[in-house]
């Protein structure tokens, strides 16, 4: 049985499907090769992030794409073993050349992570967080603006606008992980990381999750790690699926889902992946 209902198959279906030119393409992975020590994880991938689409990461626990992810704003920079090969570029520039700005670059390429991690600060606060490092607002009317249209841009201003003092801890979980996502528009990027965003999340916060990542695309440029395989269809333009870390194929993701040319990725859609 396709575990895609109707409505799904006809989202997928009406997705902006557009042959990959340089005008449209964000970010491009070449031969990309990750190691752990000596322990290999991805092996030469190729991948375009096409720009103002959501790309969607599938494919079994422990295949790859987290680390694809994290190579794509410098986050395995932070584990001590890792190395990576191959090019990464954002609008053409590598981003692991030795003069790239890794600050600069992640305020250009946010991520929101698996589990909502407000700040313990208040809500405000948590939103004005980066802007106020990168030095983006010029006085406190700006501040209140920047934070106010990420709000805005979330979903959750209109939930929150009279307890912004209040702790962002304090926030129901879907709540939170929207406030991650307003405090990651705060220094507008122009990429969106999203590794599982909604797998702590009950069905009412994933699905405004879900709807809110569908409003994002207009603005930003988005790829998304997740196991559910009706949400990679729901919010996706493009899926690439992962497998013991090689690109086993990508596409668009109507076709994906209904006619794969790999079979592991017919496998894996269906449940019967091995």
């Amino acid at each position: 049985m396709n575990i895609m209902d109707e409505a799904i198959l006809e989202k997928a279906m009406s997705a902006d499907v557009a042959p990959a030119t340089n005008e449209n393409i964000k970010m491009r992975g070449e031969k990309v090769c990750v190691f752990y020590g000596d322990k290999q994880a991805l092996f030469g991938v190729d991948l375009l992030i096409r720009q103002n689409q959501v790309t969607a990461l599938i494919g079994p626990s422990g295949c790859g794409k987290s680390t694809f992810l994290r190579c794509l704003n410098r986050m395995n920079d932070t584990i001590d073993s890792a190395r990576v090969e191959g090019k990464i570029t954002l609008d053409g520039e590598d981003i692991y050349d030795r003069n790239i700005d890794v600050v600069e670059l992640r305020s250009r390429v946010g991520m929101v992570f698996q589990k909502p991690n407000p700040f313990p600060k208040s809500i405000y606060e948590n939103v004005a967080y980066g802007p106020r490092i990168h030095g983006l607002a010029r006085n406190k009317a700006d501040m209140d603006a920047i934070v106010e249209t990420s709000l805005k841009r979330a979903g959750l201003f209109n939930e929150v606008k009279d307890r912004l003092n209040d702790p962002g801890t304090g926030l129901s979980g879907g709540q939170q992980q929207r406030l991650c996502i307003a405090r990651a528009i705060a220094v507008s990027p122009e990429v969106i990381l999203m590794d599982e965003p909604c797998s702590a999340l009950d069905p009412i916060a994933t699905a405004r999750v879900e709807e809110l990542i569908d409003e994002l695309r207009e603005n930003y440029t988005i790829v998304i790690v997740t196991h559910s395989m009706q949400q990679a269809a729901r919010v996706s333009q493009r899926t690439a699926m992962f497998h013991l870390g090689n690109l086993a194929e990508e596409g668009p993701t109507e076709k994906m889902f209904t006619n794969p040319d790999d079979k592991r990725t017919q496998d894996y859609i269906t449940g019967r992946f091995g």
